[in-house]
């Protein structure tokens, strides 16, 4: 679904040049959930950023279901760490807004809208503004919005980084439940090596800046994932062991 062949990018500042990602190739398979690792500064979002047409590549090609990027799909969703949610538009209207931005009928999706609010535990929420949510339930909504176009391919960019711990641990859930009944193409760029774990089907990790492909580790503990006790709990620890060993960069 997603393809990346010699992807490099470098920006220009002040006069230097700045290298962020150097000679990326890794390909994401259909219905596929990809969580991207690394340090900061090591072009984790600048690779999301091309994959969803907002950044043409220096060198290389990305290519979604075939085709070459060139600009934003509208098969292409994108989540950003703020949820940033239109102030005085309700929680309904928020999730309506790609609908409209897109020429297509509100009345025809405003029904989905619900469904996906209530999805997500929002029913009773509908009508509320952003400043009557908290962050959660904000970022829920976002969630919701970026779903309301049935996305082929979702892009987060650590979309949770800004919760508090219990909210963070009930949207991963939430997450793995609607990957796997909505199947979208996931890339997810996280710092946190647990939710990569918790999360993903493969685990690719960047190596400072500038970004490369350091390794990609495939996660085949069945989900629903979790850190609590359960028949997996000793597959998970171990995995995020390794990753936690890769990222220090101590020997495997």
């Amino acid at each position: 679904m997603i393809e990346l062949v010699g992807v490099s990018q470098t920006f220009r500042a002040r006069g230097h040049a700045v290298e962020a990602l150097r000679d990326i190739t890794l390909e994401v398979s259909e219905g596929q959930f990809v969580a991207v690792i690394g340090r900061s500064g090591c072009g984790k979002s600048t690779l999301l950023r091309l994959m969803a047409g907002l950044l043409s590549p220096t060198a290389g090609r990305v290519l979604i279901a075939g085709k070459p990027v060139t600009g934003p799909r509208r098969d292409v969703a994108m989540m950003f760490q703020r949820p940033a949610l239109l102030p005085w538009r309700s929680a309904l209207d928020n999730v309506l807004l790609p609908v409209e931005m897109f020429g297509l009928s509100r009345a025809t999706h405003r029904r989905r809208a619900e469904e996906l609010l209530d999805t997500v535990g929002l029913t009773g929420f509908h009508k509320r503004l952003p400043h009557q949510l908290s962050g959660g339930m904000q970022q829920r909504v976002a969630l919701c919005r970026a779903l309301i176009q049935q996305p082929r391919v979702m892009l987060m960019d650590e979309p949770f980084s800004a919760l508090d711990a219990l909210s963070r641990e009930e949207l991963s859930g939430e997450l793995q439940r609607i990957h796997k009944e909505l199947s979208a193409t996931t890339v997810f760029v996280t710092h946190s090596i647990q939710e990569a774990v918790l999360l993903a089907d493969r685990v690719v990790v960047l190596s400072e800046h500038p970004g490369q492909v350091r390794r990609i580790l495939d996660i085949t503990v069945p989900q629903p994932r979790s850190l609590g006790f359960n028949a997996h709990l000793a597959d998970v620890s171990h995995l995020i062991a390794e990753l936690h060993g890769l990222l220090l960069n101590r020997p495997d």
